[in-house]
């Protein structure tokens, strides 16, 4: 017979994905572990592999549907088979039995189903007659409770039968005719000013609307400006240049943002942790996964340098590199996406002065870098133009103060303007 497989539980609270491509088509053979669909799910593309070999009988869904975690993606079977004919699939197996329900008769000589009008032995008392007139009106004796002696079925007790089912018949039509039919839904493609293009919430752009809407809606925002002089930073950066080609890296400002805000981060942990609302208890995390958000076309995707204290800044500028390639790509693993303990949006390569980052939930903070460039600033009771870094760290109220916040700014500005500190870092690999 044939076999459904269902969306299976991929991790990290994922309930659904959006079928991006079918893989295969339906009367394709396809074997085990041979990829049949490739599913988005939380910002990540996954190809799903088959658990079983044979004929591709149904795909259930098509290309952009939604599909939720337990719903039957494809039905496999053998060429030829009905896709109606299937036995338990995984999902199923192990599944505790339902009990029937107890069958309690409405009212004294109302019918028992499987019970009614049989002796000791089982066997249904009637004789031929009735069981003619029961064929006759369409009543299974089975159904009946018999009124006669030892419980035997009459003419009367069939025919008593035949006039509550045709009651219940006419009840069940005139509930279906009152009950109200849905109107169709309408989507207007105008408005009083003009014409309306509607867009589908769909892929990134949906996965990211729940995430950002999951962490505004449980964590308490707060967002603290600053800024840094980026004098030191950028000489460092010229300075490395050409010892990062050599290496077939080109670098950025963002590999040493990276190891100050490590170094930061060390002075305040609970900046890198999440609260863990069952247990009421702040978790702290002691490694440095920093996650760096990436834009595509359709939103961010959030990949993560992971055990990034342990990397050079020449190994986290490669690697941010790749990340950002799979990202646009869309070939990063899942993998790719978990396991962050702070993240960076870098919006400076866009520009902008200020911005309000939303936290990466279930995480408890996130930086936000700005455009380094020259602004206007007093410095020393004269007006001097300084190449300056604006920095805006979002972060949950619920877990950090704002003195700590402030706190960790200025170690995190320290970090960015000592020139020596920073190339320390920079070439050191904990």
């Amino acid at each position: 017979m044939a076999k459904i497989f269902r969306f299976p539980d991929v991790g990290e609270g994922i309930t659904e994905g959006e079928i991006v491509r079918w893989l295969v088509k339906e009367g394709d053979e396809v074997k085990a572990d041979q990829p049949v669909a490739e599913i988005e799910t939380d910002k990540a593309i996954v190809e799903m592999p088959s658990p079983y070999s044979g004929t591709v009988l149904k795909l259930h869904f098509h290309e952009k549907d939604i599909v939720k975690v337990g719903q039957v993606l494809i039905t496999i079977g053998a060429k030829g088979e009905s896709p109606d004919l299937v036995v338990a699939d995984d999902a199923a197996v192990g599944a505790a039995p339902v009990p029937p329900a107890e069958v309690k008769p409405a009212s004294p000589g109302a019918p028992v189903p499987g019970t009614a009008g049989r002796a000791e032995g089982g066997a249904i008392q009637a004789t031929p007659m009735v069981r003619k007139l029961a064929q006759d009106v369409g009543i299974d004796l089975a159904t009946v409770a018999g009124t006669g002696p030892q419980g035997r079925i009459t003419e009367d007790d069939v025919r008593a039968a035949k006039a509550r089912a045709a009651t219940e018949s006419s009840q069940t039509l005139q509930t279906s005719q009152q009950t109200p039919q849905p109107a169709p839904k309408v989507k207007s493609k105008y408005d009083f000013y003009g014409t309306l293009e509607r867009i589908p919430l769909r892929g990134i752009r949906r996965a990211t609307a729940k995430k950002m809407h999951e962490s505004v809606s449980t964590a308490a925002h707060v967002t603290h400006f600053d800024e840094a002089d980026a004098a030191a930073l950028a000489a460092l950066k010229d300075k490395l240049a050409a010892e990062a080609a050599r290496f077939g890296v080109k670098l950025t400002y963002l590999p040493f943002i990276v190891k100050a805000l490590i170094a930061a981060i060390k002075l305040h942990p609970t900046l890198n942790s999440t609260l863990d609302d069952e247990e009421q208890e702040i978790v702290v995390k002691k490694y440095y996964n920093i996650g760096i958000a990436v834009d595509v076309p359709d939103g961010l995707i959030v990949p993560v340098v992971k055990i990034a204290e342990q990397k050079t800044v020449f190994d986290i500028a490669g690697e941010i590199k790749t990340l950002a390639e799979a990202a646009k790509a869309r070939t990063l693993d899942m993998g790719d996406l978990r396991g962050g303990t702070f993240s960076i949006t870098n919006v400076g390569m866009i520009g902008g002065e200020w911005a309000t980052p939303i936290i990466n939930y279930p995480e408890v903070a996130i930086l936000a870098t700005m455009k380094i460039a020259d602004r206007v600033r007093a410095v020393g009771g004269t007006v001097a133009v300084r190449k300056t870094l604006p920095l805006c760290l979002s972060f949950d109220h619920r877990v950090i103060d704002g003195a700590e916040a402030a706190r960790f700014m200025n170690d995190l500005k320290k970090a960015l303007e000592d020139e020596a500190l920073l190339e320390s870092a920079a070439r050191a690999a904990e």
